[in-house]
């Protein structure tokens, strides 16, 4: 039997529902015990500005490949974004954001 490539559809008929950001393919949902967020990879050679992650405290710099983090409910925007380290983003639960400074 052949392969689908078509995504399900809904039982009404109608098209699949897609969350914010991962329609476009630029993002993912994420679920953990801190809430819903949408993430985004951040290539390399997309990277060129320096950032702080919140989850180490140390700098993210250009050509350093990570994630861009924010809240997936409508109370998120983009000054909530958060630049992550993947690392730091995956212990999230074990290590929670801190500033050292």
């Amino acid at each position: 039997m052949p392969r689908r490539n078509r995504p399900g559809r809904r039982a009404d008929g109608g098209p699949p529902e897609r969350e914010l950001g991962a329609a476009t393919g630029w993002a993912r949902a994420e679920s953990g015990s801190d809430g819903d967020w949408l993430v985004r990879t951040v290539p390399g050679s997309q990277a060129t500005k320096d950032y702080r992650c919140p989850g180490c405290d140390h700098e993210i710099r250009p050509g350093t490949p990570h994630l861009v983090v924010w809240p997936a409910d409508e109370t998120g925007s983009v000054a909530d974004r958060r630049h992550w380290h993947r690392a730091c983003w995956d212990a999230r639960a074990r290590r929670r954001p801190n500033r050292r400074r």
